[in-house]
């Protein structure tokens, strides 16, 4: 039993080295993956010391350089800060405008059997609008204007007689000229004076296209201060004040008082008959209230020339022997009183207007009768006017389809020759005149200034006239269906136009 035991005991001394020295192959294996894992890391660890070292390097230099551009931002800045006042003065100009082209179809029929034709007028009109701040209180507000034939640098052909070679009262308005680049509207502003809704403005008066002008023209907003009627650029002053009626109803009035000069005599011998000529009056907004407007002006015409100083040189010097009025001299004065309502119903805009024109002659006379035994006509003669137009919306399309009508008694003036109509001012007409037109608003996308508008005008207008010289004061007015009157026309060598249609198309942008 000794004996097993022992031998038990020696078999088991043998076993543990083996077995200790068969589990030592595993952890040296372990030991030396270990060991590669940590020389790996650790050249990972030298490259990356490296590159560390090179970004160092390099992000210096980015210093040093950053460093530099500091220094050249520095600079920059101060001038900047150099150029800040007239940046200043740059930011506040407002500068908007508009873009016409227009062809027109005009086909006219005399007195006496002649017949006159164009089949194709094309012209350019651009004009560039410019408002600024002063101070809180005083702002400028100007427009710049070109406006000319396609095809032309002078004025073009007209056989109707009618259009008046270019003056101070058409300067911008009539397309008979180059395409110079002429001032047509500059004037200053004085608000709020003494802290009252009071203004007073000084310049080149807005005083062409008044209201109801922007109906048909596609603009829906007023573009001048005078009722239609009184078409005229000239130089001049208002004075003005604003209130609330304090009933809803009637919303707003202001009222002006207004004055300008429509023609300077300059230095001249006292000796000659030849008064500047200037315009007074009051013009009365009665109350504006959204789309409801009513207005009422009055002025007088002082001094009024029988023909104006004209910007070509030959013309002006030649005028009074090629017309037979003589030498340029001033007949009288004029009375002018107009008004016009008009508001919109749902998608129907309308407005109706009338006018009063009253001649005061002095010994020279107006509306002078040649054949007259008793010599220049120094009596008062009173005109009338009658205007009406309406107008339908179809916004969901853009369209608007518009019709309008406008008449002239025996002895109407309408004092107009910065009129929009190319040949002769349907306002002006002693007679009648029917107008249709439509204007189409065109889809061109989203809309980049807050002036954006384009569209497209398509308008005929037909020409009755009754009698001769609609717009003019100097001549008597002469009833066409008339024989007696008809001959006195022929002795005279004058074939007016009795009849006339025109078509017109636009494209117009506004921006």
């Amino acid at each position: 039993m000794v004996k097993k035991i022992s031998v038990i005991a020696l078999a088991g001394m043998l076993t543990l080295p083996a077995l200790s020295m068969a589990g030592a192959g595993p952890n040296v294996a372990d030991m030396e993956r270990k060991i590669e894992e940590l020389s790996r890391q650790l050249d990972e660890l030298r490259a990356a010391m490296a590159a560390q070292s090179e970004q160092n390097q390099a992000l210096a230099q980015n210093v040093e350089k950053l460093d530099g551009n500091v220094e050249d931002l520095g600079e920059s800045l101060e001038d900047l800060d150099d150029r800040s006042e007239d940046w200043d003065l740059a930011a506040r100009f407002k500068l908007y405008g508009d873009f016409r082209a227009r062809m027109d179809f005009y086909n006219a029929d005399s007195v006496f059997g002649r017949s006159v034709d164009n089949d194709t007028l094309f012209t350019n009109r651009f004009r560039l609008n410019m408002r600024v701040k002063a101070t809180e209180n005083v702002e400028f507000k100007g427009r710049l204007a070109m406006y000319k034939t396609w095809g032309n640098q002078s004025a073009f052909t007209d056989a109707s007689g009618a259009m008046y070679p270019l003056f101070d009262g058409n300067v911008t308005r009539s397309p008979v000229g180059s395409s110079a680049l002429y001032v047509d509207r500059a004037f200053v502003n004085w608000n709020n004076i003494a802290g009252l809704p009071m203004w007073f403005s000084i310049g080149r008066r807005p005083t062409t296209d008044g209201p109801p002008a922007q109906v048909r023209m596609g603009t829906d907003q007023r573009m001048a201060t005078p009722m239609a009627f009184m078409d005229w650029p000239f130089d001049g002053v208002s004075l003005g004040y604003a209130w609330s009626w304090g009933v809803e109803s009637l919303g707003t009035s202001r009222v002006r008082f207004c004055y300008g000069r429509g023609f300077e005599a300059g230095l001249q011998d006292e000796s000659n008959h030849l008064d500047d000529t200037d315009f007074a009056g009051l013009s009365w907004d009665v109350m504006k209230k959204g789309n409801r407007f009513a207005y009422i002006q009055s002025f007088m015409a002082f001094n009024l020339f029988n023909y104006p100083n004209f910007q070509d040189p030959i013309i002006n010097a030649n005028f009074g022997s090629m017309s037979g009025m003589g030498d340029r001299r001033s007949l009288g004065n004029i009375l002018h009183t107009s008004g016009v309502f008009q508001d919109k119903i749902a998608d129907f805009n309308y407005f109706i207007a009338g006018g009063w024109s009253q001649t005061r002659p002095d010994y020279d006379g107006l509306l002078n009768d040649p054949f007259s035994p008793t010599g220049p006509n120094t009596d008062n003669e009173n005109g009338y006017s009658f205007y009406a137009g309406i107008r339908y919306d179809l916004d969901q399309v853009g369209l608007k389809f518009g019709a309008e009508f406008n008449y002239g008694s025996e002895n109407w003036l309408a004092m107009a020759p910065g009129h929009d109509e190319i040949y002769q001012s349907k306002l002006a007409t002693r007679g009648q005149v029917y107008e249709v037109y439509t204007i189409w608003d065109l889809p061109t996308g989203e809309a980049i200034s807050k002036y954006a508008k384009t569209f497209v005008r398509l308008g005929y207008q037909h020409y009755e006239y009754d009698y001769s010289g609609s717009g003019d004061w100097n001549f008597a007015p002469y009833d066409l269906s008339d024989a007696g009157d008809r001959a006195k026309l022929q002795m005279m060598g004058i074939d007016p136009i009795e009849k006339a249609d025109q078509v017109y198309l636009t494209f117009e942008a506004f921006f």
